[in-house]
């Protein structure tokens, strides 16, 4: 299955540590087909609410490590269930593990905590019977309740309570650790996993676990550990609440309709109601697409505002160009050869101004368009992301690896550039815990030559309407793509080292009605040593291919002898572009890589590809992934 070329199923452990609470956990079925959860001094959360809360503790359970959750709902509480199957599993799995009655608890709502003790426990509805303890201890949110209130309260509810709502009181004995952490499993179920629609989807018959629990999981964490842009997540959340009003607004419309009526208004309501649907399955593709791993890396998203609204400063209105030298420090020898071989031709004008910085990052914000940033050989350690939103040129004095700006915080990318035409060269970028990736080029045009990319997470990436140059570059390192290649782009590599990447080149060929194909050249280039493939192509799914599946072309392309394929002469008078491929003649392979080949030209991507080599890339040197 393709799925496994991007992430790993985890491995089914049957004990495990919790370190962040120190306790060890085990987790097995007896002999009479009982969970055994065997929690080690369960620790307790202190001071409930607040510091002067009157409250008493309850047990310490919202930090759960992602085994410990993926185990409980894999193995004992959702297993291979459906989705209209998940009420009744987990009611049948809280019938196993919760104590049934005379426990304390806090009742916990957006208002007020208050303690309460459990009577008794209704699993069908999930929901427990409770008392108020007397007297009644509360916390309450900006609001008073006196125990009359409290008290007409649950006379209303009839003294049900929802379980996710119940923190069991902190107790060292053990014996209600069970209770604990499986309301905990619960209640972290039906915030973070659970939507509303998914009993919706007419496809029943699969496995929710796989489908829908096991991806949103990993997303919680990411996002907690902050390995998804911010943007992204913003995203991510701006979604889940518009298909939550979407889903209500058709629920509502739905409970109004009269199944024998055929009056005006019903069927205004059913028009009304169809349109609510087609929207709603558009939000939750959209909120699939970012769940998943696979699809969140081969589709991803457009950026977050922040980014897309950086403007440039356009040129002085004085005229005067400046030249902004970078450097902490130099000798005399070193200054006397970047006066003689860049100052005096770039300063030749009057009207050329020089300004020194200490870092790159001061040096770039000073600019205005048509200014050149010189930097002198060091180690330049920056904490915040490069922009680059006016035509500049940003060029490294010396090799690459004498020149190297290094990012160490945290941060959505490295460079972003969104200027009409800019150009780097001779520079070496180190990327330290970027989450997005090493260099973006969202809009204009960005010429980058003779440059090192050390990478951490992604590489580069060339969103719709960007256009790239990059010439004898070495990018690698990517957990990712070396070079992501958005529709309407266009990105010309020539010359350039891409390896011990996630992926060599990933072409996104899907489009809208906004998008148009990318437009592509690959020549003399080295593509090797990376994990996936050479080249991957994503594009929309077929009705002869299951959406998620891989078409591998199996072309171990070597750097011996070129030779030039095409397809029909009216194919080729039809494109006008040239196909080369430096590859090992091997018998055996021949049909494959000309069928790569083939495929590639029907795509209309590339304008010219040749001269290319591929070596030991793990998958293959070229694939198709359909969604």
């Amino acid at each position: 299955m393709f799925y496994e070329i991007y992430f790993f199923a985890y491995p089914r452990m049957r004990t495990f540590w919790r370190s962040c609470s120190g306790y060890l956990l085990v987790l097995g079925d007896n002999d009479n087909g009982e969970l055994n959860i065997l929690p080690k001094a369960l620790q307790r959360c202190e001071h409930h609410g607040s510091v002067n809360s009157k409250l008493p503790e309850t047990f310490q359970t919202n930090h759960l490590l992602f085994y410990e959750r993926f185990k409980a709902y894999q193995d004992y509480m959702l297993g291979d269930c459906k989705p209209s199957e998940v009420k009744a599993f987990t009611a049948d799995y809280l019938e196993k593990v919760l104590e049934p009655c005379d426990w304390l608890a806090v009742w916990s709502t957006d208002v007020f905590s208050v303690l309460v003790e459990v009577c008794n426990v209704e699993l069908k509805d999930l929901k427990a019977c409770v008392e108020l303890v007397l007297p009644m201890q509360c916390d309450t949110r900006g609001c008073e309740m006196t125990e009359e209130d409290m008290k007409s309260l649950l006379e209303v509810t009839q003294c049900k309570v929802p379980l996710q709502e119940l923190q069991v009181v902190y107790n060292e004995s053990g014996d209600f650790d069970q209770t604990a952490l499986a309301l905990e499993h619960l209640r972290f179920f039906y915030k973070h996993i659970w939507r509303e629609w998914d009993e919706e989807d007419e496809d029943d018959d699969f496995d929710y676990f796989v489908r829908c629990v096991e991806p949103r999981l990993r997303l919680y964490y990411d996002i907690l550990e902050e390995r998804v842009p911010a943007g992204l997540v913003a995203e991510y959340h701006s979604l889940l609440e518009t298909c939550s009003q979407c889903f209500q607004q058709f629920a509502v419309l739905r409970s109004n309709l009269s199944a024998d009526s055929d009056s005006e208004l019903d069927n205004i309501s059913m028009v009304e109601g169809l349109k609510l649907y087609d929207q709603l399955e558009m939000l939750t593709r959209k909120l699939h697409i970012i769940e998943n791993p696979l699809l969140r890396y081969v589709l991803a998203y457009k950026g977050n505002s922040r980014q897309q609204c950086m403007q440039g400063r356009g040129p002085r209105e004085s005229g005067m160009m400046v030249v902004h030298i970078v450097t902490a420090s130099c000798n005399t020898l070193l200054l006397q050869s970047l006066l003689n071989d860049r100052l005096i031709p770039l300063c030749s004008a009057e009207d050329t101004e020089i300004q020194f910085h200490r870092d790159p990052v001061s040096a770039v914000d000073s600019c205005c368009q048509g200014d050149t940033v010189i930097i002198l050989p060091g180690l330049y350690s920056v904490n915040n992301s490069i922009f680059l939103p006016d035509s500049i040129t940003v060029e490294g004095f010396g090799l690459p690896d004498e020149v190297v700006i290094e990012k160490k915080d945290k941060g959505d990318s490295f460079i972003e550039s969104t200027g009409a035409d800019v150009r780097l060269s001779n520079i070496k970028f180190i990327q330290r815990d970027a989450i997005e990736g090493i260099l973006c080029v969202r809009q204009g045009r960005l010429c980058m030559e003779n440059c090192v990319l050390q990478c951490e997470t992604t590489g580069v990436i060339v969103r719709t309407s960007a256009h790239l140059i990059m010439k004898m570059c070495d990018l690698y390192g990517s957990k990712g793509a070396g070079v992501e290649i958005y529709p309407g782009s266009v990105c010309t590599l020539i010359g350039n080292g891409i390896h011990h990447c996630k992926d060599g080149v990933l072409i996104k060929e899907f489009i809208d009605h906004l998008d148009m194909m990318p437009s592509i050249t690959m020549e003399n280039n080295v593509i090797h040593n990376n994990e996936g493939y050479g080249v991957i192509v994503v594009k929309p799914n077929n009705e002869e291919r299951k959406a998620g599946d891989a078409i591998v072309h199996t072309s171990n392309l070597a750097n011996q002898t070129a030779v030039n394929y095409s397809t029909d002469d009216s194919v080729a008078s039809t494109v006008g572009k040239k196909w080369q491929f430096n590859r090992q003649l091997n018998p055996n392979k021949e049909v494959t890589c000309v069928q790569a080949v083939q495929d590639l030209m029907g795509d209309h991507i590339f304008v010219s590809i040749q001269g290319n080599q591929f070596r030991r890339n793990g998958l293959s040197d070229f694939g198709t992934f359909f969604f």
